[in-house]
């Protein structure tokens, strides 16, 4: 115990003794916990730690695969990382107490280093890109394009071993880009991270006497949930024998609407994902597909013949298909690019009144100006410097793996050479900075948005003879990397911080998760997706895996132009580009004004999703928004407790499923029965048939 910690015990024992502080309740986080002694940082990373990390990392990394193939959207997966990460600890814990095993008591700090590991793994699955940039290499997704780019230098055929490889070249460089600046982050600048914020009071909670109470009973939600989420998903796999058949197909407003996307698939897992993401963003979605396929596609179709060719297949980005890839990239664009230029503009804004208030700061004789730390935050400080990482570490990892990615990648890539690597490797870092500082203030992060950037830079670059849209998505792929694990890495760094983790074992946990994704997103990708479902990434099918055709396409726009567009197809897209502009500029002055009317005001870059898939997972999405509105008016802080621990537990459920699925697959044991749904007509069509 320090000289500092035992006067701060002795101050507050006598103004306890005075009476001022009677109640637990009225006691700060830090000094709840005052009396547990904070491990050193070797201890926080135990053995049992990084084990169990490894089982949920691989459980966490296949729902990110599966969600990315199917919609693409992605809720936050830290909540149910936390929650997991105590129930396994405590549960290993109170089995070897049962034997007379004494082991290492679990704390705060060793929960948040599995949660850190946990969430970086399944990060990986997320910037390797299998359902996005380097599913838009392969042939699948190029046959859906114009002829003129499906050429062998523009298509890449997938093999696990050069996927390990430029996993191995990319995923540890984010690391060490801004990790010098995690002091200024967190302590000089205060940055928020909401969402590490709330997952380390998440964590401090678990660990108090009542904390651990309410823990126990929100892992029993999930779980309750997670059983019969399983076991709904095993139930209905014995009713799709074939394409188009099963609950997932359940016409529930009718063949007609059902033809336009418009039903509920009975999906646990998206609507455990709308029950975690906000109202706005489901209503958004739901509003996207009305617009697109309830107005806009039927329209379109009537053009048939006079826009685009009447003989081209479905699946063609030169006929109707086109106009769902391109006007949802123009949308999604337009949205990135305002996020993009108003997060710059703020961090730039904030970060010169910091500077100018230093400055002022400096000059101030009076000291009476200067802020008075509350306890915790004296505390926090202490530790969050006491394990420092030194500067040279970072400098040397990031120069050392910027070299292996500089001579590796091109041999990888063979369209994209050893100095486009190099000059993103020299302006990431600058990148890495302006997307943390921005996920701090706003809990946003625009890594897709760099790596979109990045594709146009490198693929006009290149061009199209030269290979130029394996160049763009290879040059995608290494800065998304780099600027999306810079931000996860600082806001774990916060969460660290509010709950006393060491610096040092927060960032062994990052290398180890990021180690353990490099491992497992090939293995899961290639076994359970990729080689179970032959028909994976076409549109249509259970995983159409909608991000790989949309980044293809920003590829062919940036070296094609809008020749590759069919008829009217560049007006209707700039014309979304504008409104998701306008939909942003329009939120933006509300909430300046103070106006209530911001909440009501959609997502462009919500609404641009179903714009490709269509409306069927939205409506389960907005299932789960209706289960969250009426446990909320009922209770609201109950269901502040345990809406996110039923999400989880149905998301886990489902996606488990997927596992065992994925391998009766593989073994060529298909289900039994059929269930699917004709009309009247057709099924009397059907029994004359039979009948003759």
């Amino acid at each position: 115990m320090t000289k500092f910690e035992a006067m701060e015990i002795e101050d507050r024992q006598e103004r306890m003794e005075d009476g001022k502080k009677t109640d637990e309740t009225e006691l700060t986080t830090e000094e709840l916990f005052e009396s547990k002694e904070v491990p050193a940082w070797q201890s926080q990373l135990t053995l049992r730690s990084v084990v169990i990390s490894a089982i949920l990392g691989f459980l966490f990394t296949f729902i990110v695969v599966k969600l990315n193939l199917s919609t693409g959207i992605i809720p936050s997966m830290n909540v149910a990382a936390g929650l997991l990460g105590f129930f396994f600890i405590k549960s290993w814990t109170s089995l070897l107490e049962k034997f007379g095993i004494q082991s290492q008591p679990f704390t705060r700090q060793e929960n948040t280093v599995i949660q850190t590991c946990v969430v970086a793994t399944s990060g990986i699955a997320f910037s390797s890109g299998f359902a996005s940039y380097i599913l838009g290499m392969t042939k699948v997704v190029a046959d859906q394009g114009p002829a003129s780019s499906n050429t062998p230098n523009n298509v890449l055929k997938l093999e696990l071993g050069w996927m390990f490889g430029f996993l191995v070249c990319v995923s540890f460089v984010g690391l060490f880009s801004i990790l010098p600046l995690r002091k200024i982050m967190i302590l000089d600048y205060k940055l928020t991270y909401p969402s590490g914020t709330a997952t380390a009071y998440l964590i401090n909670s678990f660990h108090t006497p009542k904390g651990a109470k309410l823990a126990k009973k929100q892992v029993r939600a999930l779980f309750k949930w997670f059983g019969g989420s399983f076991l709904w998903a095993f139930f209905q796999w014995f009713f799709t024998s074939s394409d188009d058949c099963g609950f997932a197909n359940f016409p529930t407003f009718g063949l007609k609407a059902y033809t336009q996307k418009f039903y509920f698939d009975f999906s646990a897992t998206y609507v455990g994902v709308g029950m975690i993401c906000p109202y706005s963003v489901n209503l958004s979605m739901l509003l996207g597909a009305v617009v697109s396929w309830g107005i806009m596609w039927p329209l379109v179709q009537q053009k048939k013949g006079d826009w685009f060719s009447a003989d081209l297949p479905l699946s063609s980005l030169n006929g109707l298909q086109g106009y769902k890839v391109f006007i949802s990239i123009f949308m999604i664009l337009g949205d990135g690019l305002y996020h993009f230029v108003a997060v710059l503009i703020k961090t730039l804004i904030n970060l010169k009144r910091t500077v100018s208030k230093r400055n002022s700061d400096q000059f101030s004789t009076n000291s009476s100006d200067e802020p008075v730390m509350s306890y915790d935050d004296k505390r926090r400080t202490e530790y969050f410097l006491k394990d420092q990482i030194p500067l040279w570490v970072a400098a040397l990892g990031y120069t050392l793996l910027a070299v292996v990615a500089i001579i590796a990648v091109p041999f990888i890539f063979h369209s994209i050479k050893w100095y486009h690597i190099l000059i993103i490797y020299l302006i990431a870092p600058i990148l890495a900075f302006c997307n943390s500082y921005g996920c701090g203030l706003s809990d946003w992060s625009l890594a897709s948005s760099y790596g979109k950037l990045a594709i146009f830079i490198f693929g006009s670059w290149v061009g199209l003879a030269n290979g130029g849209i394996v160049a763009g998505l290879a040059a995608c792929g290494c800065m998304l990397s780099i600027v999306s694990t810079a931000s996860d890495l600082m806001q774990d760094f916060k969460t660290g911080y509010l709950t006393l983790a060491s610096p040092r074992s927060m960032f062994a946990s990052q290398i180890i998760g990021t180690l353990l994704g490099v491992i497992l997103s090939p293995l899961v990708f290639w076994f359970f997706f990729y080689k179970a479902y032959p028909d994976l990434g076409h549109p249509n099918t259970a995983y159409p895996a909608p991000f790989g055709a949309l980044y293809r396409g920003i590829a062919l726009i940036a070296i094609e132009g809008t020749s590759a567009l069919p008829e009217n197809c560049l007006k209707l897209s700039i014309l979304f580009f504008f409104i998701a502009v306008a939909l942003n500029l329009l939120k933006e002055v509300l909430v300046h004004y103070k106006c209530k009317a911001h909440k009501y005001v959609p997502s462009a870059m919500a609404m641009a999703i179903p714009f490709y898939l269509g409306g069927y997972f939205t409506i389960d999405m907005c299932v789960g928004s209706l289960y969250r509105y009426w446990r909320e008016k009922n209770n609201k802080t109950e269901a502040d407790a345990f809406v996110p621990a039923v999400a989880s537990g149905m998301i886990c459920g489902d996606s488990l499923w997927g596992m065992p699925a994925a391998i009766l697959s593989l073994a060529k044991v298909n289900p039994p029965m059929c269930m699917k749904f004709l009309s009247s007509a057709t099924n009397a069509k059907v029994d004359v048939f039979l009948e003759g």
